[in-house]
């Protein structure tokens, strides 16, 4: 497997857990349709949280947030708009970005970045 899948992985699963942590409760990971996907798909309260999580090892060229483009974003949305068809019955929804950042000996700095 590849350094940058690696580090996508480990960084899927930080995300998974911090947002447990603070009432999340994951409902799919790695949701799929097509060639769309939605990293963490997570319930607070009455909301559906559509979730894409990016990690870096430095911010030499920004935090991972910014590499969420308006491409990305048309792509979660539309995933986002097959999964309330065919999970239909959420009255809010929300879409968010959680950054990490993996440095050497430090512990990993997470950010939430809500309702993009």
């Amino acid at each position: 497997m590849t350094k940058h899948i690696e580090i996508g992985i480990k960084g899927e699963d930080l995300a998974a857990e911090w947002l447990q942590k603070k009432g999340y409760k994951i409902t799919h990971r790695n949701w799929r349709h097509r060639h769309f996907e939605i990293d963490i798909i997570a319930r607070r309260g009455a909301t559906l949280h559509f979730i894409e999580v990016k990690t870096r090892t430095s911010q030499l060229y920004g935090g991972p947030e910014l590499s969420v483009n308006w491409k990305k974003m048309l792509r979660l949305k539309r995933a986002a708009v097959h999964y309330l068809h065919v999970h239909p019955g959420h009255r809010w929804i929300q879409f968010d970005i959680v950054a990490i950042t993996l440095k050497n000996k430090q512990p990993p700095l997470i950010e939430l970045f809500m309702d993009i």
